[in-house]
């Protein structure tokens, strides 16, 4: 019997409505947030767990790959067709990191605050 059940992967960032919204154009799903604190956003996604964005005052991006500023964790999205996605994240505001390699069924990016996710062939 478990414990406890996931709440929210939470991820830490400058600008959590940016951020979510970055996430919104990627995954779909509706951007919920309290006017009354811009601190923290939620990304409710469709049949899967809420996303959340935290603000990070002093906020440093991970590197990918690099032992002195580790990437932490990453997301791993599964998607139909790996060269539709790509051109669709990179308009939203990704960059690649490791793409290169056409034999493989996933490629890496980095999200506008730096965060690394894998697009992975469904």
């Amino acid at each position: 019997m478990a414990l406890a059940r996931l709440g929210a992967v939470v991820l830490d960032c400058p600008d959590p409505r940016a951020l979510a919204g970055f996430y919104a154009g990627v995954l779909g799903g509706t951007v919920e947030e309290d006017p009354a604190d811009s601190s923290w956003v939620d990304l409710t996604v469709p049949g899967g767990q809420t996303l959340a964005f935290q603000a990070a005052p002093g906020f440093v991006a991970p590197a990918w790959p690099a032992p002195d500023r580790s990437q932490q964790f990453h997301l791993d999205l599964t998607v139909e067709d790996l060269d539709t996605a790509e051109k669709e994240v990179l308009a939203l505001g990704a960059r690649p990191l490791d793409t290169e390699d056409g034999s493989r069924s996933w490629r890496v990016y980095a999200d506008p605050v730096g965060h690394p996710f894998c697009l992975c062939a469904g």
